[in-house]
């Protein structure tokens, strides 16, 4: 038996694909979710083999919850979405449906999955997708994050620098420190370049936190922020720096 979850905070959507599946007796639908939050927990329980996910939900949305994922489940998007995910989906995504879609269109889209699965090549979401996904509008005002089995949003103007830690980037707040399993360079990407710098290889500084620049060490510099924190500046993040702020 597969085992399937959907997450839609729209009953009528969730009842559609519930509906559509009933020609599917080998697939079991073990939860409904209503949103994100919601979806993780079911997906931790229940260890799903493919879920049917919308985007636009409240509190956190598809992308975001995917990010939380360990263990990565097939995904077939449900939404009324935009092109730039769109994009994202036709190159990274196992399928998506484009609200409304038909009987039809479901049919073939989990005859394609269904396939996959019989020549053990079941297509899970990829982190090429998330990082497609991260450019799109929806994505560069917060940031998602799981510490302790709890999920926070942190808005990026909250964000006072990142740092680089291992597989993990530290990012640093007035109310504490979160890791996220990412890059620089995704953050890099991610942030607006006109209010985030990369100062040093291993660090990406709010340019608002800035109060002042010290020299420190031959040609490297150290920004001091408002906090009193200091960030390390390499002669490289210096330019970068002069040049946003029209030094």
């Amino acid at each position: 038996m597969i085992k399937a979850l959907i997450v839609d905070d729209e009953p009528l959507a969730r009842s559609i694909v519930k509906e559509y599946l009933q020609d599917y007796t080998q697939i079991e639908v073990l939860e409904e979710c209503s949103d994100g939050f919601e979806g993780v927990k079911a997906i931790m329980r229940h260890q799903p083999d493919l879920i049917f996910l919308d985007i636009q939900m409240p509190k956190i949305n598809g992308f975001e919850m995917l990010e939380l994922i360990d263990q990565q489940p097939a995904v077939i998007f449900t939404t009324a979405f935009d092109e730039y995910a769109i994009r994202a989906f036709e190159a990274h995504a196992a399928d998506y449906l484009l609200k409304p879609y038909s009987k039809e269109r479901f049919d073939k889209a989990l005859q394609k999955w269904l396939a996959q699965q019989a020549n053990s090549n079941g297509t899970t979401f990829s982190s090429a997708l998330l990082e497609t996904a991260a450019q799109t509008p929806l994505q560069q005002n917060r940031i998602v994050v799981k510490s302790n089995g709890k999920i926070k949003i942190i808005p990026v103007h909250d964000i006072q620098y990142l740092e680089a830690a291992d597989d993990y980037v530290k990012i640093h707040t007035a109310s504490g420190t979160h890791l996220k399993n990412k890059t620089m360079q995704y953050f890099e990407q991610l942030l607006d370049a006109r209010q985030f710098v990369r100062t040093h290889r291993s660090y990406i500084v709010n340019i608002q936190q800035v109060t002042r620049l010290d020299p420190y060490e031959k040609e490297n510099h150290i920004a001091v922020l408002h906090s009193g924190l200091k960030v390390p500046v390499s002669k490289t993040g210096y330019l970068k720096l002069k040049q946003v702020l029209g030094l």
